[in-house]
């Protein structure tokens, strides 16, 4: 079996077999973003389990800003502790069966039924998917050399696009029904599903579990793990946890690593919720079904499999940071053509436009304008996120990787509630979703003028 060398630190070397299971974890993990938060659980959880869209809004980003609150305060730790036990696998499945159980239970989140317990499984189901990606990142600088670690992050992270996408076009063309009840093919949608009880967007909860268990086993199967001598569990959390103290004052010194993590803590803020709630603004604004959405996920993410591929190229030429301040500029543009995009008109009203439907999906001109703006998105999230890891890997050595993941796992969730609840308080206050999506440019743009003033890799001095 041939292998790939690793060029930096102790050379490394994963087989090939190895190497494509890592990168199969973002094809498991992607469906539960695609489907469930942003495209159709995410939006139906707004328009179908409440009554009125802008408290269903206002609560979706609460269970964000929950499950961004645990994350943030337990990553850094987690990620520490991983380093002195080594293994990274067992956390990976620890957390697996969490996920898998509380997206299974998603099923019965029926309209009319109590929106607590959708509300809980989602937190459950977030909280592990981010710890466990953790665990996969930390892994990155053992398997990859310096000079291969941005082509290959952008590939698994345009590789999860990908999944994604058939989960999303699977649900669209076979399961989620018209108003007319039939699929965008014109059949009736398989196993019976209603879309009056809900069925085709609850569907997404199991389907999203059982990818995630299938797809996820080629890397406990193939690719290596780090190992180091057992250490009784109460042990390594004190150790974990002493190190964590260690690195953060750490930080102090390495004030570029710092100054790169308070950047992506408050860009990659705007990001997450520019996908989490992007889906479901459109839901509110154009009453968009599970089938627009799903069209319209299945667009954005054609779009970002082609950006993720063609910023694999530049990361290798210009560098990790170029990709991602490029990515930033290009989203906070896309967040206001949306924002400034509504029945009749775009660009704050600037540019009116005509309201007669044509019929068909997306048929009004407003519509089309949301889409053009949506596919900015499309081209500029996966980049913008994909190097940023490998920035991230770039700037540390493999013994360190654990700590260092788990507080740029930090960094990318300290502020992360705060997004999501400044667009669910504002939106309450105004009673206006759109004011209330605003709040996505500060953080976007924010994040982009920090990042401009830092070193690349980012362990170099200021």
């Amino acid at each position: 079996m041939s292998s790939i060398s690793a060029e930096a630190g102790d050379e490394p070397k994963v087989s090939r077999a190895g190497l494509g299971g890592w990168m199969l974890f973002d094809w498991a993990a992607q469906p539960f973003f695609t489907v469930i938060i942003t495209f159709i659980f995410g939006p139906y959880f707004v328009s179908r389990l409440t009554d009125d869209p802008a408290h269903g809004q206002a609560m979706w980003g609460y269970t964000l800003t929950i499950s961004g609150i645990v994350i943030a305060i337990l990553s850094p730790v987690l990620g520490s502790i991983a380093d002195q036990t080594g293994a990274r696998k067992p956390w990976i499945a620890f957390f697996a069966v969490i996920k898998i159980v509380s997206l299974a239970l998603l099923w019965f989140a029926v309209p009319g039924s109590s929106i607590i317990y959708p509300f809980i499984f989602i937190i459950l189901a977030s909280i592990a998917a981010e710890f466990s990606i953790v665990f996969n990142d930390s892994m990155m600088p053992r398997l990859v050399g310096e000079k291969e670690i941005g082509r290959i992050s952008n590939m698994a992270w345009g590789l999860g696009y990908l999944g994604g996408m058939i989960v999303l076009i699977a649900v669209v063309t076979l399961l989620a029904g018209n108003p007319d009840g039939k699929t965008l093919l014109g059949m009736d949608p398989l196993f019976g599903l209603d879309p009056a009880t809900g069925a085709d967007a609850r569907v997404t909860g199991p389907i999203s579990a059982i990818w995630y268990l299938v797809f996820i086993l080629p890397m406990f199967l193939f690719t290596p793990d780090a190992h180091k001598a057992a250490m009784p569990a109460a042990a390594a959390v004190r150790s974990g946890i002493a190190e964590l103290r260690h690195t953060i004052g750490e930080l102090r010194q390495r004030s570029g690593i710092l100054r790169f993590l308070i950047a992506r803590m408050i860009f990659q803020d705007g990001v997450n919720g520019l996908l989490a709630l992007g889906g479901t603004f459109a839901a509110s604004m154009f009453a968009w079904q599970t089938v627009e959405l799903g069209v319209y996920g299945i667009i954005l993410n054609v779009v970002a499999i082609g950006g993720c591929l063609y910023a694999s190229r530049l990361d290798a030429k210009l560098g990790s940071k170029v990709i991602v301040t490029a990515s930033l500029i290009c989203l906070t543009i896309a967040t206001l053509g949306i924002v400034s995009t509504g029945p009749g008109y775009t660009l704050f009203g600037l540019l009116p436009l005509p309201t007669t439907d044509a019929g068909g999906l997306f048929g009004t001109a407003a519509e089309k304008a949301y889409i053009v703006f949506g596919l900015l998105v499309g081209i500029a999230f996966g980049p913008v996120q994909a190097s940023s890891r490998s920035y991230m890997a770039r700037s540390v050595s493999p013994e360190e990787a654990g700590r260092y993941f788990g507080i740029y796992a930090l960094s990318g969730r300290a502020t992360t509630f705060m997004a999501p609840a400044a667009v669910a308080t504002v939106t309450l206050m105004t009673g206006s979703a759109r004011i209330g999506m605003m709040a996505l440019v500060v953080f976007l743009a924010v994040g982009l003028l920090i990042l401009i003033r830092t070193p690349y890799p980012a362990n170099k001095p200021v």
